[in-house]
């Protein structure tokens, strides 16, 4: 009897060894099916590798941008992240060291502008590729976010004024003047904020949204017309305005996070990106709907694109370019992220949002070529 019991255990832990063994062949077989597949779909993609500049992280991972890619572009895109800096500088190379890009996806026009010229051997910059083909990809203008009583003080003060929604900086250079004067809050009806009048940036020598504000600034300032005469004239306006601005974040993000957190009384007034906002907006949508009516977006008249630029070096590098003309690419650039895209930065249905985002920005200036910025920040530093 023993024995037979004996028997049936050992046969039942014979059946059970079989089992685990079977799952384990089969889930690994399984597995390997999978990555068999992957395998298989990437095999009949191409594969393009591109230097890419920051601000866009979130929008060129997003799995539906992905899918587009692969699915309906045969494209399978190698993301490497680049400061802008470098890219105009440093050899464009993999860090394996012989694999070369096929496009450049900088995040400031400047740099897409001052690739495409010659090396400048003295200061080592490296050789570069020849650009088959390019331009501006993904905007986003420069706004100013305020507060409702914030703006409507301006609006007395006729530095502000709304329409259809909107509410425009109008008079830059009369806001410019009233905090290079020293002017309070107080001054301007609102006792509640304490010191002088001041709209917060991110540092533009070491912040690439810093730098373009300032090249508005200065643009405003020259109205427009900047010569070396012009830029002489003005730098030391700017100088002033940057040392009253005092302490600044050293990424948007970071300065963002404060506006929303500190609310009217910490931070009045702050410049960043319009995507910000929107971006915002459809990642916290209970943080978005418990700020909305008191939050203002003011648009500087005249205001100045911040736009990613893509320069394709091979055919398909041309590819990956031409993906992003995409409806439904550009469709999710705006609705997920806040991109305006194409040249004009279009025309959107931005009701959804339910504050002021105008549907076309038109009102605006050319951003600086790289050695407008270069003086200027180089005056800032001294």
């Amino acid at each position: 009897m023993n024995n037979k019991k004996q028997i049936i255990g050992i046969a039942i832990f014979i059946v059970l060894i079989l089992i685990i063994v079977g799952i384990k062949f089969f889930g690994d077989k399984k597995e390997v099916d999978v990555n068999e597949i992957k395998a298989l779909e990437d095999a009949n993609l191409t594969t393009v590798y591109v230097a890419t500049g920051g601000g866009k992280e979130d929008f060129i991972a997003d799995e539906d941008v992905v899918r587009i890619m692969r699915e309906k572009y045969k494209l399978n895109v190698i993301y490497d992240s680049w400061s802008n800096g470098k890219l105009v500088v440093n050899p464009l190379v993999r860090e394996d060291g012989k694999t070369k890009y096929d496009a450049m996806f900088s995040s400031d026009q400047r740099f897409y502008d001052y690739y495409k010229l010659a090396p400048d051997k003295t200061k080592g910059e490296a050789d570069r590729y020849n650009v088959l083909n390019g331009g501006l990809t993904l905007n986003t203008p420069i706004v100013i976010y305020s507060w409702k009583e914030v703006v409507d003080a301006l609006q007395t003060q006729g530095i502000v004024t709304e329409q259809d929604g909107v509410y425009y900086i109008s008079d830059m250079t009369k806001l410019m003047s009233y905090i290079l004067e020293g002017k309070k809050w107080s001054d301007i009806g609102l006792a509640q904020l304490y010191g002088n009048i001041n709209i917060a940036s991110t540092d533009p020598v070491t912040s690439s949204p810093g730098a373009t504000y300032y090249g508005l600034l200065l643009s405003i300032l020259c109205e427009n017309q900047i010569t070396t005469e012009s830029l002489a004239n003005n730098a030391p306006k700017l100088k002033e305005f940057y040392i009253k601005s005092g302490y600044m974040n050293n990424t948007p993000a970071d300065l963002f996070e404060r506006y929303l957190k500190t609310g009217m009384g910490g931070e009045p007034m702050i410049v960043d990106y319009e995507k910000s906002m929107i971006d915002f907006a459809n990642s916290n949508p209970d943080g978005f709907n418990q700020v909305k009516d008191n939050i203002r977006v003011l648009y500087p008249t005249p205001t100045i694109w911040n736009s990613h630029c893509i320069a394709s070096f091979t055919e398909r590098g041309n590819e990956f370019y031409k993906a992003f003309e995409d409806s439904e690419i550009q469709r999710i650039a705006w609705e997920r992220y806040g991109f305006r895209t194409g040249i004009t930065g279009g025309s959107y249905d931005v009701s959804k949002f339910g504050i002021g985002v105008p549907q076309t920005v038109s009102s605006t200036v050319s951003g600086l070529k790289m050695d407008v910025y270069n003086q200027l920040i180089d005056y800032l530093k001294q």
